[in-house]
């Protein structure tokens, strides 16, 4: 049985971006010894400045006799780079284990936790929803796939970083999770923008239709929090992107496809957010959807 990943336990962190520097960051200020590495050379810097951390050139030196390797980068493509592209996996001692906290692709997670298996390899996927500022105040939802036993020794590291832990099935069965989730928060987010572009065309107040709304069956959290913190007011800086909800979406439509059970409303909204991304800039935050479909509803 594997022993829990208490404070103390060092951790290798491979992926220090606008989710992953705050993360390892709590892991540092719990106890853990974080040893990072992430591509940029200034992220390596400003983790080297907190306590408890230390950075590294290469994600095989962060990894070098850490009890955990945990991965966060943007997606399936990145993570074999680093684990099988750059040599990782085959020079990680056997019983090592390997925590995928990426939005990576369900499928392609089980074809690589099996090829890990093969060198005595352990790797469960741990995806986070909460964004930017989940990550920042340690509010992250978890959701893990894996053995409940391993997912057991993961609980005590995955509460410094989230206040909710999910073990959602098997391997793979985070990843699966996590994109449902999105594909769901994306429909809906649309959904609220075409129907308050359509209340609007109408002569009715924005404000006064989401007070309205968050009373009454349609509430959600695009009405609770999206519209009014970052579309009426014109902030759009909700922390994720919106090449990154697409992604995500693109991965839940790939599985239903994968799976053979294909639904026609999660493809349509795929392919409205897609002429979205085309229109918007590449850095554009999730909620400009909304900005988009105003323009596009001719309201300018």
């Amino acid at each position: 049985m594997r022993a829990p990943l208490a404070p103390s336990a060092s951790v290798a962190f491979v992926g220090l971006g606008r989710m992953g520097f705050p993360m390892a960051g709590h892991l540092a200020a719990a106890g853990f010894a974080v040893r990072g590495f992430d591509v940029s050379a200034d992220a390596r810097e400003r983790l080297a400045a907190l306590d408890g951390a230390a950075a590294f050139a290469t994600a095989s030196e962060a990894a070098d006799g850490a009890d955990a390797i945990i991965l966060m980068v943007p997606d399936s493509g990145v993570v074999e780079s680093v684990l099988v592209g750059g040599g990782l996996l085959e020079a990680l001692p056997r019983d090592a284990l390997v925590i995928d906290m990426s939005s990576s692709e369900p499928l392609r997670t089980r074809a690589l936790a099996e090829r890990a298996a093969g060198l005595g390899v352990e790797l469960v996927d741990a995806p986070v929803s909460g964004g930017v500022a989940g990550a920042q105040a340690a509010t992250l939802t978890i959701m893990a796939g894996g053995p409940g036993e391993t997912v057991a020794a993961c609980r005590p590291l995955f509460e410094v970083v989230g206040a909710t832990v999910v073990h959602a099935g098997p391997v793979g069965a985070g990843h699966a999770l996590k994109s449902l989730n999105n594909l769901l928060s994306a429909t809906t987010f649309l959904a609220t923008c075409e129907a308050l572009e359509i209340g609007r065309g109408f002569g009715l107040d924005p404000q006064t239709m989401l007070d309205a709304i968050n009373v009454s069956t349609g509430r959600s959290l695009a009405t609770e929090r999206k519209w009014p913190d970052q579309v009426l007011t014109e902030r759009y800086a909700s922390g994720f992107a919106l090449a990154l909800m697409a992604k995500d979406m693109r991965i839940a439509i790939g599985l239903a496809r994968q799976l053979g059970a294909e639904h026609a409303l999660g493809a349509e909204a795929l392919s409205v957010w897609e002429r979205a991304q085309r229109a918007l800039p590449a850095d554009a935050d999730q909620t400009e959807v909304g900005r988009w479909v105003r323009a596009e509803s001719g309201g300018g």
